[in-house]
Parts: structure tokens; sequence; C-alpha cells
């Protein structure tokens, strides 16, 4: 009987507590609390960043072009030089000398032209009376002709010895900065002593740097010429290696005409005007490469963005407080937020906070601008 009596009250107590664990269940689902964000428009100018080098416009050897002994160097190392300045002298008695000379050859190639003329001349008159012989004539006509050819030889040689003074004034083809001397008053120099100095224009100075045929098509690079003329909208920023922003902007100014077949690049470079010279040839800089005009993107904070197997998508309010899936295309990051290329208009709502719990078509309760929870 005992036993019986165990048994039963078991099984009552096993009653009592199923009936309590249903009553004690959940009433219902709580409705999801979020954060929610009006989207932001802003003028954004799309570009892409590359690593560069500065180089001068124009760089020159400078070298002698006769031989001689250095008289005078008219520079100071590392000064800026107009064109046409005298930068060196090399004697030049020597080549005066032969201009001299070349001038009196011309002279004396003048005299025997004049007189192989009259002979001529005479010669022409008494050949028709049978005077001379034909024969004489012929060697008349060939020292005329020898003689107006010993003028114009004259006339080359004096040329060429001009030429060679010229060159014993050494001047600057362009304006530039000057490196440091390598050659010292009173040495020999000659076209195969080497460089005597060096020449460089810094204004304006270019940038060169290579673009990804991938970047080339999306930056509009490809309606652009070799000389970067045509209907691209793209212009360059500098960034110094100090972080810096160089106050100039730069124009492309030279595309390469094929895609490296190792790289799958193209060789590209930009011209800036640098009055002030503080860009040297060889500096490395960052050269950013930008549409000149903004367009309007919209942007949203990038914690409004999940991701799952089908995408990237966002949650966006919709009418009564209901939540609404958007798939989306992002574009790159900004100070302002993420960019959404594809997906959601100017005048949406996104959600930004409480993003676990809710779903498409889920019904949502917004937070209250510096409500706490």
């Amino acid at each position: 009987m005992n036993k019986k009596l165990m048994l039963a009250t078991l099984i009552s107590a096993s009653l009592l507590v199923g009936c309590g664990d249903k009553s004690s269940g959940p009433a219902g689902g709580m409705v999801p609390l979020v954060a929610v964000q009006p989207v932001t428009v802003i003028d954004y100018q799309q570009g892409k960043q590359f690593v560069g080098r500065t180089e001068a416009l124009e760089d020159v050897a400078i070298t002698a072009q006769v031989s001689g002994y250095l008289k005078s160097r008219s520079f100071n190392e590392g000064e800026t030089v107009e064109k046409g300045q005298v930068l060196f002298e090399i004697e030049p008695a020597a080549y005066e000398a032969r201009v001299a000379s070349a001038v009196a050859a011309i002279a004396q190639a003048e005299a025997t032209l004049e007189r192989a003329n009259l002979d001529w001349k005479r010669g022409q008159n008494l050949l028709p009376r049978g005077s001379i012989s034909q024969s004489e004539f012929d060697r008349l006509t060939a020292e005329k002709l020898s003689a107006e050819a010993q003028v114009k030889s004259a006339n080359a040689q004096l040329k060429s010895a001009e030429v060679d003074l010229s060159f014993t004034k050494i001047t600057a083809p362009f304006t530039g900065r000057i490196s440091d001397s390598k050659a010292s008053i009173g040495d020999l120099v000659s076209p195969s002593s080497g460089v005597l100095t060096t020449l460089v224009s810094l204004d304006p100075i270019q940038a060169s740097f290579n673009v990804s045929e991938r970047e080339r098509l999306n930056l509009g690079i490809d309606s652009l010429d070799g000389a970067g003329e045509g209907q691209g909208d793209v212009e360059v920023v500098l960034t110094l290696t100090n972080g810096k922003e160089y106050s100039e902007l730069g124009k492309v100014d030279f595309i390469g005409n094929r895609i490296d077949l190792q790289t799958g690049t193209i060789a590209m470079r930009a011209s800036f005007a640098n009055p002030e010279q503080s860009l040297l040839p060889g500096q490395h800089v960052q050269v950013f490469l930008r549409e000149k005009e903004p367009v309007k993107r919209i942007v949203i904070p990038r914690r409004a963005v999940q991701s799952d197997l089908e995408g990237d998508f966002v949650m966006v309010l919709a009418d009564e407080n209901v939540a609404e899936r958007r798939n989306v295309v992002l574009g790159p990051q900004t100070e302002h937020g993420i960019i959404i290329a594809e997906g959601i208009n100017d005048d949406d709502v996104v959600m930004t906070k409480g993003l676990q719990r809710v779903r498409n078509g889920v019904t949502v309760r917004v937070e209250e601008t510096g409500a706490q929870e």
C-alpha cells in the first residue's frame, strides 16, 4: 500500500509541475528597438592615389664642344641661371685666329675668281674670231668654275671657324638651376672631358606614375589623347612625403601608347607649376588622380551595412516603422561614410543600431534622440 501511495504522490507532483511550466511561459516577443539615420548626400570627387616620382621637364649635361683651357666660370653653383647666360668660357685665341685665317682665304678665293671671270669673258669674245681654240676656252671655263668652288669652300671654312669660336662660350640652353662645377679654371677641357656641370628646369615640373588598365577606364582617362587633351575631366593632386598637400593642382600632359604586358599598367605624367621651386627632380610623391568636378553621392555609416550570402544590404525604415531590406552596391569609403552606388535613395532612412533582431517586414520601435536605454 505504501508503494502505491508513493507512486500516486509522484504522478500528482509531475502533473503539477507541468501545469506550472505552462502557465509561466513568455507572453509574446518584444518589438526591436533600433536607431535610425537619414542618408547623407555629399559632393564627391572620385579618384585614385598612385606612387610617383618628380622629373625635370628639361635636364641636360653641359659639356665642352671644343678643346682648350678653361678661361672663366660665370655662375655660382646651385643658383638659377637664365637662358643664354654664359656659364664657362674656353680660351678663344686659337679659334679667333682660325676665323681670321678663314676670312683671308675668302679674300684670296674671291680675287682668284675675279681674275678667272675676266679671262673667261676675254676668251668668250676671242673664240668667235678664232683667236683662241675651243680647248683653250674650255680651260678658261674650268678655271672659272674652280674659282667659284674655292669661294664657296672658303665661306664654309669661315662658318666652321665661327661655330668653333662660338663654342668657346658655353651658355645655358634654358632657364633652370645649375649644379656644381666639375672643372676648374685653367683645366684643359675637350668633348672627351665629360660633364662640366648639369642644368635642370624646375618650373614647371613633372611627376611620372603608372595606372592600371581598370583604373584608366574607371577614371575616364581613355578619352584623353597622348598629350592629356580631350574630353576627360581629371585633375592631379600631389602629396609630399611629409603628408602635406602641394598647393598647385596638376594636369595630365602625357599618356603612354601601350599597356605594359608584365605589370598591366600604362605610363602617365602630370605637370605642375613650381614657382617657388619647392619641388625638385627625383622626389617620391603621392599622385592623386581625381575627377575635376564633384558629383552628388549618397553616403551612410559603415555600421549600417550588413552582409549575407546574397551580398551587402541595409535595413531601411519604411512606412509605419516597418523594416525593409535593400540590397546595395558599395562604393569607396570616405570621411563622411561609405558611398552607396546603388540600392537606396537620397530620402531614405537607414537603421544603424539594434540590427541583430531586425528582419525584413518586421515592425520596429525607433529610438528617440537623446533617450537612454
